[in-house]
């Protein structure tokens, strides 16, 4: 139940936007400008924020950002890692995954891999109570749709 002064604190949502923005490369660009500009939001604000927050990746790692845009003109983000299937890609080193998974084997990817992958994951808020093993399933069956086959070891 909420408290008066939590329901009187609110502020009244007036979008949500998702966008995915390369880590510390943040600029009023094509990508930005029509997303954060049609809610009047400040693109500068919000770049210099991202960037300080994504300095410790390597730069152009693609990361998944929800922007909360407020009706007085002010907004929060939450900055997500990138896809497990790129993590899948960069980890094995192909360009995309197999034309037909299941017959045709992309590329082979060890368990230790894997579970790199998931460390990595369990960070994110949306990942962040969940059992590590759950989420290792979730890589291996993200790796088996791409067609990459999960090897005990790399020979």
């Amino acid at each position: 139940m909420s408290t008066i002064k939590e329901i009187l604190t609110r502020r009244p949502v007036m979008a949500t936007i998702r966008v995915t923005v390369p880590a510390g490369a943040a600029r009023p660009s094509q990508q930005l400008s029509p997303a954060l500009g049609q809610y009047r939001l400040n693109m500068m604000a919000f770049c210099k924020d991202f960037n300080a927050r994504t300095q410790k990746f390597k730069p152009d790692t693609p990361m998944a950002v929800t922007i909360t845009a407020f009706k007085d003109n002010t907004f929060e983000f939450t900055v997500k890692s990138p896809s497990v299937s790129w993590y899948l890609k960069k980890a094995t080193g192909v360009e995309s995954g197999s034309s037909r998974p299941g017959h045709v084997v992309a590329s082979k990817l060890s368990v230790r891999h894997v579970y790199e992958i998931a460390k990595v994951k369990q960070s994110d808020p949306y990942c962040q109570y969940m059992p590590l093993e759950s989420i290792c399933k979730s890589v291996i069956g993200t790796a088996n749709s791409m067609g990459i086959k999960i090897v005990k070891d790399l020979d």
